[in-house]
């Protein structure tokens, strides 16, 4: 299970700020108004090489003051539920408030390792009236300013040091079985899906949103072919959650997709792509996980000549630059094409795992560079001299060039565009590295 980091705090003390920190990127709505954190709070960061799954809790709170401690105890609870570490943030403005003190005592009780985080220490005497939050008794507190980033190192140094080895190597220990995850929203027919292919009742369905609360592993060995599929509660679109189990369902689909090798989009055909769609599905690519995209409801759609040719085209093009995968139109009530969707998932899984030989790779690849050579930089020739896999779970592989920091986006591009015209990475993200020889 990959490695999972909870931001908990009372509203209104910088968790988001601190989050778009991490993910360096402003994804959720930061303002002064309590209780503002409205878009994505889950995201992964990376810090000293290592990457873990980061939740923002913020926003998930209520606006009127009195079920306020109720809520924030369940906030609090999902996190302690979850998380690998938790960071608590306060703030050091402010001083320490009821809810704040709520809160520890929740904490305290857990046994899970938490880190204290003084927010907004941003000059001596804040740091001075901040010494007061040591009375929370907590072990492990850091002062620090969400917003200069002062601090943030050594509370980053924290929460990695509590990652083990098999953390980090999440993939490794599997048993060579693939598995796959079914990732989408809720009520595009994940549970039927599940059903159809297993072929009995596993999993409630029914057409209220979310009622698939949990993650389901289903092993399965048919027609000669052995996997297992997990079947993720759909994650949501962040307006939407007014009850705790989404936020449950958003951490569950994510740890889901963690585990899995490939993951199964299902589409609305009727729908279409959404914004939440392309958010997990990016999500995906970062983890570098095999994609099979399934578009559901087909039956639905009207269809003349070339409908799918033309809906295929207009998805790929959502879903650049990362677009080769496949792409198979479907439906769980007919039964249509279903099988062939395990079948492109088996196929994923193979090329996720292929390794080409260095003799192979460098005559094809060398041979691309002759044709086309990278672009001279400064009066700078570009030389890439060899290429090499890189022993990863996904495939990664390394140019050795004299100016490895010279080579822009649209050369990785074409060497990348190469690499799969001459071997099948179809579904699976392609990581290029550039060394110095």
């Amino acid at each position: 299970m990959s490695f999972t980091v909870a931001i908990t705090g009372r509203p209104n003390v910088g968790k988001s700020t601190f989050f778009n920190r991490l993910l360096e990127q402003r994804k959720a709505i930061v303002d002064d108004v309590s209780g503002v954190t409205r878009d994505r709070q889950y995201g992964v960061a990376e810090w000293a090489g290592k990457s873990f799954n980061l939740i923002d809790t913020g926003g998930f709170v209520p606006q009127s003051e009195d079920i306020f401690e109720r809520e924030i105890a369940k906030q609090v609870n999902i996190a302690i539920d979850e998380a690998n570490v938790i960071i608590f943030m306060v703030d050091a403005a402010s001083g320490i408030t009821n809810l704040d003190e709520a809160m520890a005592d929740l904490l305290r009780r857990s046994h899970k390792p938490v880190l204290l985080a003084v927010n907004k220490v941003d000059n001596h005497n804040r740091l001075l009236e901040a010494s007061e939050f040591y009375s929370l008794g907590f072990e492990h507190i850091f002062f620090i300013s969400s917003i200069s980033g002062s601090g943030t190192g050594e509370l980053l140094d924290a929460v990695t040091s509590n990652m083990s080895e098999t953390d980090m190597n999440a993939e490794n220990n599997n048993d060579g079985i693939p598995k796959f995850a079914i990732i989408g929203q809720p009520n595009v027919g994940k549970s039927s899906l599940l059903n159809s292919l297993v072929g009995q009742e596993r999993t409630i369905v029914s057409d209220i949103a979310g009622t698939t609360r949990d993650t389901i592993h289903t092993h399965y060995n048919l027609f000669n072919k052995e996997f297992i599929l997990i079947d993720t509660a759909g994650i949501r679109r962040k307006t939407k959650v007014h009850e705790d189990l989404e936020f449950y369902s958003v951490i569950r689909a994510i740890k889901a997709m963690d585990e899995a090798d490939v993951c199964l989009m299902l589409l609305d055909a009727g729908k279409g792509i959404t914004a939440q769609d392309l958010a997990i599905y990016s999500l995906a690519v970062k983890k570098g996980k095999g994609i099979v995209v399934l578009v559901n409801k087909w039956d639905l759609i009207e269809k003349e000549t070339n409908t799918a040719r033309d809906y295929e085209k207009e998805l790929k093009q959502r879903l650049a630059p990362f677009n080769d995968v496949p792409i198979i139109f479907i439906s769980v009530v007919e039964k249509q094409r279903i099988f062939k969707s395990i079948e492109s998932a088996l196929e994923i899984f193979e090329n996720k795992h292929r390794k080409i030989s260095t003799s192979q790779l460098n005559d094809v690849m060398l041979k691309a560079v002759e044709q086309y050579h990278p672009p001279v930089v400064r009066g700078n020739a570009v030389k890439i001299k060899y290429v090499t896999q890189l022993p990863t779970n996904t495939p990664s592989f390394a140019f050795f060039c004299n100016y490895p920091d010279d080579i822009k986006a649209p050369y990785k591009n074409y060497l990348e565009n190469k690499l799969r015209e001459n071997f099948n990475f179809k579904g699976v993200p392609v990581r290029l590295f550039f060394r110095k020889k």
